[in-house]
């Protein structure tokens, strides 16, 4: 089981049929890889509804990447990162585009809800947003 950290707190793991990406072919959810090209998408970008990102270790960074560039390509739907990520990084995530995480139930229990909305508020402290404006 998982469990789906957003800004509003825990909630559910998906449920949406979720394909890999060498799978897809008219599904509207799909697993990328750290690895993989998120340019491999164009084509598909209007029509999914959630696009997860593995993290296979807190300290491998390669998806933070891979959702500021789906972002860029325009890429509207839910964004979550995959796997055992952190709350110290939950404001990173938010930053470059994710809506959330998607977490191990192990992890939930060992930082609870209130550790993630300690750093719910990240556009308070989005210091590149400041000096663009």
């Amino acid at each position: 089981m998982s469990v789906v950290v957003t800004d509003a707190g825990f909630g559910p793991g998906t449920e949406a049929e979720v394909v890999a990406l060498d799978d897809l072919t008219d599904q509207t959810a799909v697993d990328l890889l750290n690895t993989d090209d998120p340019a491999a998408l164009a084509g598909h970008i209007d029509r999914l509804r959630l696009i997860r990102v593995a993290f296979p270790a807190f300290n491998d960074g390669r998806a933070f990447t891979i959702a500021r560039r789906l972002r860029e390509m325009g890429y509207r739907g839910q964004l979550l990162a995959l796997g055992p990520v952190i709350a110290d990084q939950f404001a990173m995530l938010r930053r470059v585009g994710f809506d959330g995480a998607e977490i191990p139930d192990d992890l939930a229990a060992r930082q609870p809800a209130e550790q993630w909305q300690f750093r719910a508020d990240w556009r308070a402290h989005h210091y590149q947003a400041r000096l663009r404006a």
